[in-house]
């Protein structure tokens, strides 16, 4: 489909916490191998505000319409950046989805706890803890994959989960979500409720919370599917 006479052909990526844009190498490698051209973000996760002008700036960039694409943390990111003129669609990849004057934090309010995802916090910033990291965020992904995850964590500093986002770009703009049902990160009912919340088409696929990283088949075809659908 086209947006405004062109073709989608651009593709944004957003990581999360505790991550850094290195994880999203097999679904670029997927997107580019199809002719898109693909952008990583490499959030400093110092705030929401920090976070959302790393997504500015290369969304300034861009050269036509674009699919900004959002894991974790990252949700809340492209919840806020979306809102850019260049934005034709949003993906959710088990992702936040916070709505106007909501806060991350307001996401986890009477959903189960995860113990699996340990967050050990010094000097007000979170890294996932060393002994859980596969456990709680990569289960699916080999022991040296997961290793790599946990020892190119990117600490995130804790306060951004109380930061309430002004814009909801998912109100305006046609989501997508891909969750993965084995995700050990969020309660999947929260998962289940965020994304039904935001009118987001939904994909399930069996996958760690790291599916971005395990399952780059499935998020890349969501990502196509975005493309050739938003208008």
């Amino acid at each position: 489909m086209s947006t405004n006479g062109h073709e989608i052909r651009n593709v944004v990526l957003v990581h999360g916490a505790f991550a850094d844009g290195s994880g999203w190498r097999g679904v670029y490698d997927k997107l580019t191998d199809r002719g898109y051209r693909v952008t990583i973000v490499q959030n400093p996760l110092t705030s929401l505000e920090d976070d959302v002008a790393a997504t500015t700036r290369v969304l300034d960039r861009q050269n036509g319409p674009t699919i900004l694409v959002g894991h974790s943390w990252g949700g809340t990111v492209i919840t806020e950046a979306g809102a850019h003129p260049k934005v034709a669609g949003l993906v959710y990849v088990s992702a936040l989805a916070p709505d106007a004057g909501e806060t991350t934090a307001q996401q986890y309010e009477g959903f189960a706890p995860t113990p699996e995802f340990v967050i050990d916090v010094e000097d007000g910033y979170g890294f996932l803890n060393h002994d859980k990291f596969k456990a709680g965020f990569a289960a699916d992904a080999s022991d040296a994959d997961a290793a790599f995850l946990r020892d190119t964590q990117v600490p995130i500093n804790m306060a951004v989960f109380a930061a309430p986002v002004k814009n909801a770009a998912w109100r305006d703009k046609p989501s997508w979500a891909v969750i993965a049902t084995e995700d050990m990160a969020f309660d999947q009912a929260m998962l289940q409720h965020m994304a039904t919340r935001i009118g987001a088409k939904i994909t399930n696929v069996s996958a760690s919370h790291a599916l971005y990283v395990t399952q780059p088949g499935v998020v890349s075809d969501v990502i196509v599917t975005a493309a050739e659908s938003a208008r």
